[in-house]
């Protein structure tokens, strides 16, 4: 397939999916497209993601992810998106932070509503008007608010709230202490979504900054999925955007893994009680967490084995993990997860409603538990049960969103880090290579979790009154600001 201003790399046939993979790389800015081409599905999905990889608890992506839906240099409204959400024929639209990458994802069944929304969307990342106009960063991501000359100051925004919110959940806080321990010397350490005491550092010089270094098409993963005109599609994106850039002006981003820890490490934080629950109440509700990294990327065969090996060993009231923590009476939850959009995936292990003093005996059972199953083997029934239910949802492919823009996640969990972005798709010689293979699951158990010393222990205990000294803290802070003030700036303020 020729298409003019483009460079096809890489052509592949998808039969799960029906579909036919093109990989092109737009040959002024060196930009990459996936184009999943599937004739039997008019549910169409486009979306532009970048690199983003965070250099502090700012929250600048998830707040740039905000601000770009603010109004652009051809729909130079207030709120495109807003709008759009009333007018148009789609069938998604919206966008998503994650730890490492910014995606902006719209779908639709109908080719010139599709049209538009790519059109609105792609100017809202390349042009936005957040360039020009300080206050979107203002309304977006924080700013001080005061209503009257002798009220407090408070810290407002769209992103501020919603992290403060995000921040009094207990697992949001086990998963960043997780992190922190993990990955103390790569991005992963710091927070994506922002820490609320981190963003009202974030000044607007280094908000624009961000969006000058990383939204250029040099750093993008486009991707097409569906029935479309390929050659349709691609000329428009050419024409009507890429055209305007080179490749000198931008560059692709490459992550950079933590070096493996050279022992596990532990670590200790809290979090805060519900309002009402006083000292005393702390008893089971304790999280513990045993976490893993996998330090090795992985094949098909190994990420769809990864999924299914957290369903077997955390996954059902049948899993040996659950079965001996729960036995063990540590935790009154306990599940088992893996992360797989990240350069070094983690596998979890995590117990809700235990006890701090349980956490020694915790780690312990966990890692018993995994050298048993090795030697033991998997219960067959277990997982002939865990095999059957992945097929039957891969292939029944109901996400409750467009196929396309979970195809697109995928792709995106090998294209981000520089490796063959279908790889990931082919799931069912994966699975037939998982079906066929003697004793698969412990020896993904055995090399990666087992003897894998990149790991940690996470304690988080529960403190009462914990945000009420906070906020506390917080008003004497915004108290001080506010008497540094000049009567005319506090006027102005207000």
């Amino acid at each position: 397939m020729e298409i003019q201003n483009y460079t096809l790399l890489q052509q592949q046939e998808i039969p799960e999916y029906h579909a036919t993979g093109y990989v092109f790389r737009h040959e002024a800015t060196g930009a990459q497209i996936v184009y999943l081409h599937a004739p039997e599905d008019d549910n169409k999905v486009f979306s532009i993601s970048f690199c983003t990889p965070p250099q502090n608890d700012k929250g600048i992506p998830h707040i740039l992810e905000h601000c770009v839906l603010n109004g652009s240099r051809k729909f130079p409204l207030k709120e495109p998106f807003v709008e759009l959400l009333k007018g148009s024929l789609n069938t998604f639209l919206n966008a998503i932070t994650f730890p490492d990458k910014t995606m902006f994802p719209v779908a639709s069944r109908n080719e010139q509503d599709f049209m538009n929304l790519m059109d609105v969307y792609l100017d809202a990342v390349l042009h936005p008007n957040l360039l020009q106009d300080p206050f979107i960063l203002k309304q977006e991501g924080w700013h001080y608010e005061l209503e009257n000359e002798d009220g407090e100051i408070q810290y407002k925004g769209v992103v501020y709230n919603e992290m403060k919110g995000s921040y009094s959940s207990g697992e949001t806080i086990l998963s960043r202490t997780a992190e922190k321990a993990l990955f103390p010397d790569s991005i992963y350490g710091y927070s994506s979504g922002g820490d609320p005491d981190a963003i009202p550092d974030l000044s607007y010089e280094e908000f624009k900054q961000f969006h000058q270094t990383y939204y250029h098409p040099a750093n993008s993963y486009i991707f097409f999925y569906g029935n479309g005109d390929i050659a349709r599609h691609l000329q428009f994106l050419d024409e009507a955007y890429l055209q305007e850039f080179t490749s000198k002006a931008g560059r692709r981003v490459q992550i950079q893994p933590q070096k493996a820890l050279p022992a596990p490490v532990r670590a200790e934080s809290t979090y805060a009680l519900a309002e009402g629950e006083g000292a005393g109440s702390e008893r089971d509700k304790t999280f513990l967490s045993y976490q893993v990294v996998i330090n090795t990327p992985l094949d098909a065969v190994g990420y769809y084995g990864f999924d299914m090996l957290a369903q077997i060993l955390g996954g059902s009231e049948s899993s040996p993990l659950k079965t001996a923590l729960l036995k063990a009476g540590i935790g009154k939850d306990v599940y088992a997860t893996v992360d797989l959009s990240a350069l070094q995936p983690v596998f979890s292990v995590v117990a809700r409603s235990a006890n701090p003093e349980q956490a020694n005996d915790f780690k312990r059972i966990v890692q018993e538990t995994l050298v048993r199953v090795t030697k033991d083997g998997i219960d067959p029934k277990l997982l002939e049960a865990t095999l059957s239910s992945t097929e039957f949802a891969l292939r029944e492919a109901s996400y409750g969103m467009p196929k396309g823009l979970v195809l697109n996640m995928v792709c995106l969990d090998s294209w981000l880090y520089d490796r063959d972005p279908l790889q990931l798709l082919s799931y069912e010689n994966a699975i037939r290579t998982i079906r066929g293979s003697q004793r698969f699951f412990e020896s993904l158990i055995q090399n990666y979790l087992l003897d894998q010393p990149h790991s940690a222990l996470v304690v988080l205990k529960p403190e009462a009154g914990l945000n009420q000294r906070h906020d506390q803290k917080i008003r004497e802070k915004l108290a001080a600001y506010k008497a540094s003030l000049t009567p005319e700036e506090v006027t102005a303020l207000v």
